[in-house]
């Protein structure tokens, strides 16, 4: 493990993820997670917003929850994506569909 990280993620944040996920009969939802090289002034350097597509990346993030690494080891590598996971996740679809909440 390279990396630990704190995340807060708000109670009417994770309501309207709960609503939205209900609302398009979906069973989750994917998440981005980034880590900044710099610390905000609350000493925050974590932030995630729910995942886009590239063609949706031109569009506001709906961010979802702030933190902060407090573990590393120095060294972070990056996941190699499996074939087994690639295939069960083909069906999920974040399309924006009319009428959607924010994300």
């Amino acid at each position: 493990m390279a990396q630990m990280h704190d995340l807060y993620i708000k109670l009417d944040v994770l309501e309207t993820l709960v609503k939205t996920i209900k609302s398009k009969s979906e069973k989750g939802i994917a998440i981005t997670i980034a880590t900044s090289d710099d610390t905000n002034q609350y000493g925050q350097n974590v932030s995630s917003w729910v995942s886009q597509k590239q063609d949706e990346r031109d569009k506001p993030k709906y961010y979802v929850g702030n933190g902060k690494v407090f573990w590393n080891n120095g060294v972070v590598k990056n996941a190699e994506r499996k074939e087994q996971w690639q295939q069960s996740n083909q069906s999920f679809d974040s399309t924006p569909q009319e009428g959607d909440l924010p994300f």
